[in-house]
């Protein structure tokens, strides 16, 4: 894409952010606080402002992607305090609204990782839109695209169709690219998301991140084993996965990207999925680095 990117202009609005800031963004006709300004505060007015034009540049930005991304009247406003402490439903209602985020969800019932998953789902989403742009892949991009417009006539809740953009990104990526290809990309949406702090046991914290994020429940990752005499593999169990299956193959485009971020150089590793009672078990097999595995998606296998 021209200008900065999706990545540049987040982090651009949370350098101006300050946990102590007396300022916030939200839009004027609703009260709503959209990505990526939901849950920011800013020291003052001028600096709230830069953020406010920094907000509408990554939301006309990701328009592109998405053109459902609601539009949004911002201003500038001083957060209110709730003034008696006390008043446990005033004060449940004001931190509420302070976190709304898109798609507006209700004051009562918000839940955190809700809006955690959504904004999740727009990075990467963004991240890889990009990448493929810059590296030519016109026709991938425009595959993603129809297809995401396709289900957006029936699919109703905006939250779900988030989910369903990455899974239409997966299959997409796995049908018209090739293994190497597909490195590429990853590759290229992972260093546009940026590295994560080094890690012993990089399995296990993408784990956690996922978990965090929503878009995986409960998880647990084995010890490496040998497989075949020679590789040694490692299985993760997940309950409560948000993508779900694309015919015998299951998205895990997410899940691959953010493990990319916490290796200082990822080694070719294969992966496949066997559905099973509690959720869905995933074998990571180290693979030859002559021969790149598929990496957006896994096959699925049969259970044993």
């Amino acid at each position: 894409m021209v200008g900065p990117t999706l990545v540049e202009i987040r982090s651009h609005i949370e350098s101006l952010a300050s946990e102590t800031g007396e300022y916030c963004i939200r839009c004027g006709r609703t009260g709503d606080r959209p990505v990526p300004a939901a849950g920011k505060r800013f020291d003052d007015r001028e600096t709230a402002r830069k953020a406010v034009r920094a907000t509408e540049q990554y939301r006309t930005a990701l328009r592109r992607y998405d053109p459902r991304v609601p539009y949004y009247d911002l201003i500038v406003c001083q957060v209110a305090e709730p003034s008696r402490p006390a008043d446990e439903h005033q004060a449940a209602t004001t931190e509420a609204r302070r976190t709304l985020s898109e798609p507006v969800l209700d004051v009562g019932t918000a839940e955190p990782e809700r809006r955690e998953l959504v904004e999740f789902c727009h990075r990467i989403a963004g991240a890889v839109f990009e990448t493929l742009s810059d590296a030519g892949y016109d026709d991938v991009e425009a595959s993603i695209l129809d297809e995401y417009f396709e289900l957006a006539e029936s699919v109703g809740d905006p939250d779900e169709l988030c989910l369903c953009l990455l899974e239409s990104m997966a299959v997409e990526i796995e049908t018209r690219l090739g293994a190497a290809e597909q490195a590429e990309v990853l590759g290229g949406a992972t260093t546009r998301l940026g590295a994560t702090d080094a890690t012993d046991e990089p399995i296990a914290a993408t784990l956690a991140h996922l978990s965090d994020r929503g878009l995986i429940g409960e998880y647990s990752c084995s010890a490496p084993v040998d497989s075949d005499g020679a590789s040694r593999s490692i299985v993760v169990r997940l309950t409560d996965y948000a993508l779900s299956p694309r015919g015998d193959r299951l998205p895990i485009l997410p899940i691959v990207i953010e493990l990319f971020r916490r290796q200082a150089d990822p080694a070719p590793t294969s992966f496949s999925a066997t559905e099973c009672r509690s959720g869905w078990r995933i074998t990571l097999t180290p693979a030859d680095a002559g021969e790149p595995a598929a990496l957006s998606s896994a096959p699925i296998e049969s259970e044993e």
